[in-house]
């Protein structure tokens, strides 16, 4: 059983502190068995913060020095000027010095850094924070402009419901999309953002000139296995290619082909994960049209080659 331990800090965003339990308690394998045994680690009952004025306790069985028996932890944000607990700050070097996979949701990266581990790595944290960790911790390289970064062992999500993307983005990578997608569907959340998207703050829609998308972008969806070029997607939307482009930007944080692109290598996964067709039938099934151009983008996003990923999650 994967262990995954969340470790809770005095004034812990509440928010940030039931990410990971709700997504890893949701995670399955194909028998139905609990893919994940998620601990919360407390020193004592600790003040989880859901708003500036709204603390409440919370208790576990399991404390802080439970972190050395995980395989994952998790650190949800804290208040960015706190200074925390040494010992605290100690134990996650223990967990990572000893291979535990570490991530951190929002405000957590400033645990991270002052852990030292994310020296001369890329990082985020919440985009309104990101100029102080940048700051204070000169030698790491944060990028405010995503939802997470993936450094392998280290890994670090922007703020608030980005930490949903990054769990999601660690049950895919454990246990593949059909069982990322599951959780989502669940959690009713989209099954992927890529961790490159932005994190929607430089891209207001005035109230006067927004539109729903998301008829257009289920016909997409349902449109996989065709090619659909910008001015089919717009002619759907019943707008102008300028304006879809606008909207799509201001509802998704990216564009309509690279949003398109994120689908057809989603379905892919599935596709390789859970059935025998061969690559050409993926390629096809998949709008990508040709071998090539699947191993082509697969490779470029996901970082192996179709068969290999065939290979690991169907061995």
């Amino acid at each position: 059983m994967h262990v995954v331990a969340v470790l809770a800090l005095d004034d812990v965003s509440a928010f940030d502190l039931a990410i990971p339990c709700q997504v890893f308690a949701l995670a399955t394998r194909p028998d139905g068995s609990p893919a994940y045994d998620v601990r919360v680690c407390t020193d004592r009952d600790v003040a989880a913060m859901a708003g500036p004025a709204q603390p409440f306790q919370v208790s576990s069985s399991y404390r802080w020095e439970d972190v050395r028996d995980a395989d994952t932890v998790i650190v949800p944000g804290v208040p960015a000027e706190q200074i925390p607990h040494p010992r605290a700050v100690g134990l996650l070097r223990e967990a990572a010095a000893a291979g535990a996979r570490v991530a951190s949701i929002c405000t957590g990266a400033f645990v991270l850094a002052r852990a030292g581990l994310l020296e001369g790595r890329n990082a985020t944290t919440h985009w309104r924070f990101a100029d102080s960790l940048a700051e204070q911790f000169p030698r790491t390289r944060v990028d405010p402009s995503v939802l997470f970064v993936d450094e392998g062992q280290i890994l670090t999500s922007a703020g608030i419901a980005a930490g949903l993307d990054l769990c999601l983005h660690l049950v895919r990578r454990d246990h593949g999309a059909v069982v990322a997608a599951e959780v989502a569907r669940m959690l009713v959340m989209p099954p992927q953002r890529a961790g490159g998207q932005a994190q929607f703050i430089q891209y207001p829609v005035p109230e006067c000139d927004s539109a729903d998308l998301g008829g257009t972008m289920r016909w997409m969806r349902d449109k996989l296995n065709e090619p659909l070029s910008i001015a089919d997607i717009a002619a759907h939307a019943m707008m102008s290619r300028r304006s879809l482009a606008r909207h799509f930007r201001a509802q998704t944080g990216t564009t309509p082909l690279r949003w398109l692109l994120a689908q057809r290598l989603q379905r892919a996964r599935e596709l390789l994960e859970s059935t025998d067709l061969p690559m050409r039938r993926v390629a096809e099934d998949t709008g990508f049209g040709s071998v090539e151009t699947f191993r082509h983008h697969f490779a470029r996003q996901v970082g192996t080659t179709p068969s290999a990923y065939r290979a690991a999650f169907r061995g």
